[in-house]
């Protein structure tokens, strides 16, 4: 098996038709088409049947991370428009900057950025003035300082006036009032995300109502999902690729829930879900190998070096650790980082099964979809491909709002 540093982006390439492309979900969430894969077995249903094709006593889990209206128009006194794209909290935390009153500052992509000159560029909306001025620039974004008045007003609730629901580069239009419903989750809880968990948009409470009906159980995780999910791998190779990272906050009570139920089917619904759960296991081997440690995160290629290569530390161990870390800490909550790359090569630790979209080409999600899916072998076609093929051949819809897959993990 050829080492995830070596792999080539071009042999994760196929033709997405621009029309292809759902540039609006459908009238109703449940009804998106599912495509089953269970080793080479492909079967095609809908959500809303879902609880047929998964075991009784299942654990489905879910990333219940809130978009918030990440994209801010100002106008310059000259008439030009300057486009910012909130990216993450600059030196800070989701939770301290969003309940920040008075400025706060972010990292941010800035549409328009040769136009700004410099100085304060403004939005007088009502009740709410808010001010932007560029404080530092850096190789990939810019930093950016946000002051307002009303001053008590918290940025959470700025944002809510004056922003805009961040839809995905690839949707060629602009936000619509639909948008801000369709393009949540029904059970999205603690803001932070420029970009949705677009496995969980097609989950209706029906569909929640049936899984329970089979004793399906549900839990939740949270994943703040940044813009560097859309980031395109230019490298040649991935070693030359840089993950982006992003905040995971899981509770005590999850990963107690997680191990009682390791011997159960586990389905991460959604790319960010399963970077999640897969995280927990690596943070877990951190605190046993070095019970001291006093802080832990995750960085891009560790999983796949010394000392984790090969480890053979079972997930209970491993979560067992991690909770006796989390007691020795006072930790109710774990938040941290993750930059965990997932890619053919992986050993999926924690995680049986992904429910996910429909991915772009050389992008990093397709290639955690060929990890989850595994090879025909080498004499024949990777099952991502095939999978693709179908979808392709028979009308499904691709990417945010598009239909998904149910794909059983092949360890």
């Amino acid at each position: 098996m050829t080492h995830p540093k070596k792999i080539s982006i071009l042999d994760f390439t196929y033709a997405l038709p621009a029309g292809r492309i759902a540039a609006y979900p459908l009238p109703e969430r449940d009804a998106s088409k599912l495509l089953i894969c269970n080793n080479d077995q492909l079967q095609e249903t809908t959500y809303r049947d879902l609880y047929q094709y998964l075991p009784e006593n299942s654990l489905l889990i879910f990333n219940n991370t809130r978009v918030i209206k990440a994209r801010i128009l100002f106008t310059k006194p000259s008439g030009g428009t300057i486009e910012i794209f909130l990216l993450e909290p600059f030196e800070t935390d989701y939770t301290t900057t969003l309940s920040a009153t008075k400025k706060t500052s972010w990292k941010c992509m800035v549409g328009g950025l040769a136009k700004w000159k410099g100085g304060e560029i403004t939005i007088d909306n009502g009740p709410l003035a808010i001010k932007a001025v560029i404080i530092n620039k850096l190789p990939d974004a810019t930093i950016v300082e946000f002051s307002w008045t009303p001053a008590d007003w918290s940025f959470a609730e700025v944002l809510e006036q004056c922003g805009d629901i961040p839809l995905p580069p690839y949707i060629k239009r602009k936000a619509e009032k639909e948008d801000r419903e369709r393009y949540q989750t029904i059970y999205a809880q603690d803001e932070g995300s420029v970009a949705a968990p677009t496995a969980g948009l097609h989950f209706t409470k029906e569909v929640f109502d049936s899984l329970a009906k089979k004793n399906i159980k549900t839990e939740f995780v949270t994943l703040h999902v940044g813009a560097g999910t859309f980031k395109p791998v230019k490298a040649a190779l991935m070693q030359d690729h840089e993950m982006h990272a992003e905040w995971i906050d899981v509770s005590v009570d999850l990963i107690e829930s997680l191990f009682e139920q390791l011997d159960k089917t586990i389905v991460a619904v959604g790319t960010t879900s399963l970077r999640t759960l897969e995280s927990l296991y690596w943070l877990g081997l951190k605190t046993l190998f070095n019970p001291a440690i006093e802080s832990i995160s995750l960085d891009q290629w560790e999983v796949y070096g010394s000392p984790f290569v090969n480890s053979e530390v079972s997930a209970s161990a491993a979560l067992t650790s991690l909770l006796g870390w989390m007691k020795k800490n006072n930790k109710e909550r774990l938040f941290t980082q993750s930059q965990i790359l997932i890619a053919p090569g992986y050993t999926f630790r924690i995680t049986n099964a992904l429910i996910t979209n429909f991915h772009q080409p050389q992008s990093t999600l397709l290639l955690l979809v060929a990890a989850a899916v595994g090879n025909d072998g080498p004499a024949g076609q990777e099952r991502w491909r095939k999978i693709y093929n179908y979808a392709l051949q028979n009308n499904f819809r691709f990417l945010s709002y598009g239909d998904g897959s149910l794909l059983f993990i092949n360890k």
